[in-house]
């Protein structure tokens, strides 16, 4: 993704602490005196940032602060932001859905939530609420423009061919069929970011429509993203799109259009555990899928934790089914200095060091037009530049269809 950072003439560089610190305050007016210090595009900026701010921050029923600094906020269901969507307005969440054929039977959900840093104390958010982490003028401050905050650059970030764009990918992918939902676990690792601008993530894409504008996709999984979130944890999101990333959608609840339904689990929130160097692994099972009744696309996690939905009125070409599934990492390549990046993906590790070291993805299924969870069928596995960051598949009793993904970027290679 682009990123510009916030910049200050050095004539007002020392009254930038001050201006920021006023921003906390309840008062909706800047002082005075900044107006005469400040260039009026700039005063014009903080106050967009203080209304999008004001907008994307509800009123908390509580707060609970994680032992990585995030703040999360238990919001009342009915006023978080999906429901500012004029298709949403004075609704509430729809009824679960019916559960794909083929699952495993509901799991305790007190063990799932157990995936999140913000939770390990022991607080929740109470009943009737949802955790969402709460916003801060630094994140917007990270991003272009305030337009583009929580937002992918413009332009299609789905694997289609080799020619680079700045994203790279090594990927599996189903195409050919019909297919209504799709199933993984995914190794989660915390992966080398160079630069605030570019990001590592390991995800599954729904995708429909053709690769220009009416590209619609789905998208769930786990990034690095230092722009985004200010560190470099790897956290649990979620995207969407209907126009190619041109002007709808957004990552997690950045926007009105994913519905939460789960005082658990809170989107943008880091993940802990994480897999080591042959130490430890970790993985998180997530599952999107087309409820048949009412065609909204759920998200679950682990074992039967429903994360919330996406409404199917969001959607053109997704709003039938998906025509290409795709599993795996992509990272942003920037380029700086004409060089490739040093930014990792997966664990770091090429696929072919095998489990410990290289990151996988296991059990992967899709959901058929019957609603039945199935093994996919002809999957196939590519890379765009296999000398930075590369997939190896394979298939056997215990992790079903499954590969190991991943590379350092930058090496003897990788130039």
């Amino acid at each position: 993704m682009a990123s510009s950072h916030f910049r200050v003439l050095p004539i007002i560089a020392i009254f930038v602490c001050f201006l920021l610190a006023s921003l906390t305050s309840p008062a909706h007016a800047l002082p005075a005196a900044n107006n005469t210090l400040r260039p009026r595009h700039e005063l014009a900026k903080l106050r967009r940032i203080r209304a999008h701010l004001r907008k994307l921050n509800k009123p908390p029923v509580k707060t609970i602060q994680g032992p990585d600094g995030d703040l999360i906020d238990c919001i009342p269901v009915h006023l978080q932001p999906a429901f500012d969507h004029p298709k949403l307005k004075g609704q509430k969440p729809v009824d679960p859905p019916e559960r794909p054929k083929g699952l495993l039977p509901l799991g305790d959900p007190e063990l799932a939530e157990s995936f999140q840093s913000w939770s390990s104390s022991g607080e929740s958010c109470p009943e009737g609420t949802v955790p969402i982490r709460r916003t801060t003028e630094a994140d917007v401050l990270r991003a272009s423009s305030v337009r583009r905050f929580g937002k992918k650059p413009a332009a299609a970030r789905v694997r289609r061919d080799s020619t680079s764009n700045g994203h790279e990918h090594a990927v599996g992918y189903v195409t050919g069929e019909q297919y209504y939902g799709a199933k993984a676990s995914l190794n989660v690792w915390a992966p080398k970011v160079t630069t605030p601008s570019e990001f590592s993530l390991s995800q599954i894409w729904m995708i429909s429509g053709t690769f220009g504008r009416d590209l619609n996709t789905i998208e769930a999984g786990w990034q690095v993203s230092p722009e985004l979130y200010g560190d470099n944890r790897p956290r649990f999101f979620t995207y969407w799109t209907t126009d190619a990333y041109q002007a709808t959608g957004c990552y997690n609840l950045l926007c009105s259009g994913f519905v939460q339904t789960n005082r658990r689990v809170a989107i943008g929130a880091a993940i802990s555990p994480i897999s080591s160097n042959n130490g430890r692994q970790f993985d998180i099972s997530l599952l999107v899928w087309k409820d048949p009744k009412h065609g909204h696309w759920w998200l679950e996690f682990g074992p039967g934790l429903l994360v919330g939905y996406w409404p199917s009125f969001l959607f053109s070409r997704l709003a039938q089914q998906s025509s290409m599934v795709q599993f795996g990492g992509e990272i942003v390549n920037t380029g700086r200095w004409g060089a490739h990046t040093s930014t990792q993906m997966g664990s770091g590790h090429f696929a072919g060091e095998g489990f410990g070291k290289a990151s996988y993805f296991r059990n992967l299924q899709v959901v058929d037009w019957d609603n039945n969870l199935v093994p996919v069928r002809n999957l196939r596995v590519l890379a765009d530049h296999p000398n930075c960051y590369d997939i190896k598949g394979g298939i056997n009793s215990g992790w079903g269809n499954y590969f190991y993904y991943g590379g350092p970027g930058r090496n003897v290679r990788c130039s």
